[in-house]
């Protein structure tokens, strides 16, 4: 039968429990197998067959297995090695003039292929020189005594040879020596100690540091240096002592401050537990806003600062299109006005003007309220509604009124219909979103101490500034990011709301607060443009009518 494969070893996993283990060649009797368990350590041990496994399948071309014996079972972490191992020997006679064995004869090729194969093995675990290369000492002349206590190595030309001792002491420095690599010399005249560093046969005379072959040798001690030490270390050793009984006399000033400081030690501690819990809260707090604001980023963020998974109304500014967006839970959302808000609010812009001229008209607008034009404006409303009317010309409101006309606001609210602004403010307005902020709101006496990020104040900051950067006017009220050059006011999207009067709790779109009566009629004008809201008197006021431009 042929030998059908290069197969001479397997290799398997043990488990604790599994003690049959195959092998994938052949072998010609039971002792052709050698077994080994390697441990997780490395270990190998070389079982012993009989004691420790038998074997089944010795002759079969396909192989066969082996069987660990009761408590030699391979444990998990252990690796079991079957390898064949066919003695080297020819155990077969041939006798003159007999018939030719042919199976004997085919047995005794068969071993001799295995041997091979043993052989090839071997050498394929072994270091070799690739077959493009060459070398010519690949034996060694150097007796036993010469190669003691040194390295096998190469030599300049690349060849095989022996290195120089490690390390040894040569005693005292000699010339015409040869010196190896790592030998130690002492210098007489210094009495210093040097290692060689390159092998040489030494030349010259003492001392080493001016010899010629002084770049042949590295200092190790410097005998001066030592001298030197040692004599500052007998003077430290009397500073020592001085200071020890100085010491004794301070041990007992160090007792009293021990007691003081105990003391102290005990208030510390109360103190530190109470900055450690302030530390605690503030980091929550800290956190907690880190979460709903994450600052100025390049680009959307997917997480995060803590790479957790973001929350409804979460904050980012975009520092690349200096824009604030705003999480809806599933995707970024811009924060700007819908097309036809931005066509109001372009209005606004454009109609400053005329919005400053109904600034200008105070007056008149107060006398709307006065009890001698209740009559002229007749059924306006109810005597609630009356009274609401009255707090409308009152001097609080038209100053409030009056701003709405500056050259301030005009100039934010014209900001806020740039394209820079411009998705899904009304997102920010959610009862989601609400909740957030409501929360951010509970922990604003902790974020204010995070002044890099969110400041209060009546005037914008003007040092310290970096992008996505929160503040809030005090002065004008509002809400502003810095966007790397700029305070850019935020401005909502929603239509602009009022209150008439201080009892007046729910706020609403003007022409909804105002009640034409008899002699009075309100027109709504320029739908969905630049709105205007026109209320026009034909009894005392006759002639008299407010033409006002309203953003919604």
């Amino acid at each position: 039968m042929t030998v059908s494969t290069t197969i001479i070893k397997n290799s398997h996993n043990g488990n604790g429990s599994t003690t049959n283990f195959a092998y994938q060649f052949k072998i010609l009797q039971d002792s052709d197998l050698v077994v080994i368990i390697r441990s997780s350590t490395g270990t190998e041990t070389t079982k012993t067959l009989t004691t420790h496994y038998t074997v089944a399948g010795a002759g079969d071309a396909s192989g066969g297995s082996i069987t660990f014996t009761t408590g030699n079972t391979p444990a998990s972490g252990e690796t079991v090695v079957i390898r064949r191992n066919v003695p080297q020997t020819q155990a077969i006679d041939y006798i003159a003039n007999d018939p030719f064995p042919a199976e004997t004869h085919e047995e005794g090729l068969d071993r001799t292929t295995m041997i091979a194969q043993q052989v090839s093995e071997a050498t394929d675990r072994s270091i070799k020189l690739s077959r493009t290369n060459t070398m010519t000492s690949t034996e060694f002349t150097v007796g036993a005594t010469d190669r003691a206590n040194k390295l096998l190595s190469f030599d300049s030309s690349g060849e095989l040879s022996v290195t120089q001792e490690l390390g040894t002491f040569k005693g005292n420095w000699g010339a015409s020596t040869a010196y190896q690599v790592r030998d130690i010399v002492k210098d007489t005249s210094t009495n210093n100690i040097f290692i060689c560093i390159t092998a040489h046969t030494s030349s010259g005379s003492q001392p080493l540091t001016s010899n010629t072959d002084s770049a042949k040798w590295s200092l190790l001690v410097d005998a001066a240096s030592a001298t030197t030490s040692a004599s500052a270390a007998a003077t430290s050793a009397t500073a020592a002592a001085n200071s020890a009984t100085a010491a004794a006399s301070s041990a007992s000033t160090a007792s009293t401050q021990a007691s003081n400081a105990s003391t102290s030690a005990s208030t510390a501690s109360t103190k530190a537990t109470e900055a450690a819990s302030s530390a605690t809260s503030a980091a929550a707090s800290y956190d907690s806003f880190d979460d709903r604001y994450l600052g100025a980023k390049s680009s959307a963020p997917s997480t995060d600062n803590d790479g957790d998974a973001l929350i409804d109304g979460a904050l980012y500014w975009n520092s690349t299109s200096d824009q604030m967006f705003a999480w809806d839970g599933s995707a970024w959302v811009a924060i700007k006005p819908t097309s036809s808000e931005q066509t109001n609010i372009n209005a606004v812009a454009a109609d400053a003007t005329d919005i400053g001229a109904v600034a200008g008209k105070a007056t008149e607008i107060g006398l709307l309220g006065t009890s001698s034009n209740i009559t002229a404006m007749g059924l306006l409303g109810t005597s609630a509604v009356v009274t609401d009317m009255g707090l409308l010309g009152t001097s609080a409101v038209v100053t409030d009124m009056d701003l709405l006309g500056t050259s301030a606001n005009v100039t934010a609210m014209g900001h806020l219909g740039t394209s820079a602004n411009v998705t899904a403010m009304g997102t920010l307005g959610t009862s989601t979103n609400v909740t957030n902020m409501a929360t951010c709101a509970t922990n604003i006496t902790d974020v204010n101490t995070f002044a890099v990020r969110y400041r209060i104040g009546s005037s914008d900051p003007t040092s310290s500034l970096d992008s996505g950067d929160l503040f809030f006017n005090t002065t004008s009220s509002v809400l502003k990011v810095y966007n790397g050059s700029a305070w850019v006011t935020i401005q909502a999207d929603t239509d602009v709301k009022v209150s008439v009067s201080s009892n007046d709790t729910t706020p609403g779109f003007l022409n909804g607060k105002l009640v034409a009566g008899t002699g009075v009629s309100l027109t709504e004008g320029n739908d969905g443009g630049d709105e205007t809201l026109t209320i026009a008197s034909s009894g005392a006021t006759a002639g008299f009518a407010v033409a006002m431009a309203i953003a919604l």
